[in-house]
């Protein structure tokens, strides 16, 4: 869902709730081991992953979003509702408050998510077909199943998910990179990153470009979440983090830029990576992230902190603390998870080895399917190096 919707503040607010509800998942998941008859396994029922794949294959990004907002997480509020009045008497105190919290997350979910949502024939039919779909294995407050009518039939085992061959970023113009050696064609002059000359002020706007683009990663982070259906729920859980972590990294630049004079409908969005990355497997699309990506962004980075710091800009260096503590936190979760994912996806070769050959996959890849989008605007309307140059006088 993340990488069809357009619009970076809904993608935002996706990537907020999908973390909060990872949180409620890691509670239950750990007060349910302490309960007979909670279940030993982590795998969720065939029943359930069949009405989520159902839910993914909406005919549209906001059929889709209707389907998850309208349908399934009413549906899973109802029965932390029906849970709590059950229980209320027998729960102790800490279960009890923070299933109070989950209730109130999820209705906080649906109202920041309502101005997002839009109504339509075609939407209306596709959440009335995905509420038979979810009542075929139980209504709320454990009220038995209602099988579907006879003309029903679930769309997933006929259309089966894709993810989209390119994410979705309207109304924003596009592009392939925001990297290049010329300030003339791009926001972001690696040269000038590097040069001691480079003024400070350019350097900052730069960065504020280079971590508003995190969407990238937050458009294709989000694919390996279906592509690991089977996977241990803290490794799910730790990747809705480091969901959450690039969402707020491309917000830190989404909301620093205009404070500077910097109109966003200028700034092209580069799909280059996902659209790289969206014919790898999952296991090299976590790779090359965390491995190769993250891992190497470390020199660079510093440098730009260190002259940052001569701004005497206390918000500016307080974003690129936060978004160089979690980086290495994603490296971290890189070394403990991608062995994990390699063996879902039949790896057994040594990490080290599977990481080089993915670094030459990528490479082929982006002959291939690399610096395909062309530029949305002309040079004179997009911002670029040159423009930032100018800009600070």
């Amino acid at each position: 869902m993340v990488s069809r919707v357009g619009e970076p503040e809904l993608k935002y607010l996706i990537c907020q709730h999908v973390w909060e509800s990872a949180s409620h998942g890691r509670f239950i998941r750990e007060r349910g081991r302490e309960l007979t008859g909670f279940g030993k396994s982590e795998s969720v029922r065939p029943a359930i992953w069949k009405v989520f794949h159902e839910a993914a294959v909406g005919i549209d990004p906001d059929a889709v979003l209707a389907g998850f907002y309208t349908v399934l997480k009413p549906y899973l509020l109802a029965n932390y509702q029906h849970y709590l009045g059950a229980t209320h008497h027998l729960a102790d105190w800490p279960s009890r408050k923070l299933v109070e919290e989950f209730i109130g997350d999820e209705e906080r979910h649906l109202i920041e998510i309502a101005p997002w949502l839009k109504t339509g024939p075609t939407i209306n039919v596709w959440c009335a077909h995905l509420r038979v779909a979810l009542e075929s294995i139980g209504q709320p407050g454990g009220q038995p199943a209602i099988t579907p009518p006879p003309d029903f039939s679930w769309q997933h085992e006929t259309r089966p998910y894709a993810h989209p061959e390119t994410c979705n970023r309207e109304p924003y113009p596009v592009c392939s990179s925001i990297f290049s050696p010329d300030p003339k064609e791009t926001p972001i002059v690696r040269e000038w990153l590097a040069d001691p000359q480079t003024d400070a002020r350019v350097i900052r706007i730069m960065i504020y470009v280079w971590l508003m683009m995190e969407l990238d990663a937050v458009d294709y982070l989000s694919t390996v979440f279906v592509d690991t259906l089977e996977a241990p729920f803290d490794l799910h859980h730790d990747l809705a983090r480091h969901l959450w972590d690039e969402s707020r990294h491309s917000q830190f630049g989404f909301r620093q830029l205009p404070k500077h004079g910097v109109d966003l409908s200028t700034v092209e969005h580069s799909l280059e990576l996902y659209n790289i990355l969206v014919h790898m497997p999952p296991a090299e699309r976590y790779a090359m992230m965390t491995m190769e990506f993250e891992a190497n962004s470390f020199p660079t980075k510093a440098l730009i902190m260190d002259r940052v710091r001569e701004l005497n800009d206390f918000e500016a260096d307080t974003l690129l603390a936060f978004d160089r503590n979690d980086e290495q936190n994603h490296i971290r979760y890189g070394h403990q998870w991608l062995p994990v994912i390699m063996k879902l996806c039949g790896h057994e070769e040594p990490v080290e080895e599977f990481v080089k050959a993915t670094r030459a996959n990528f490479a082929k890849l982006a002959e291939i399917h690399g610096n395909k989008t062309p530029h949305s605007l002309s040079p004179e309307q997009r911002f670029t190096g040159e423009k930032i140059l100018a800009s600070i006088g």
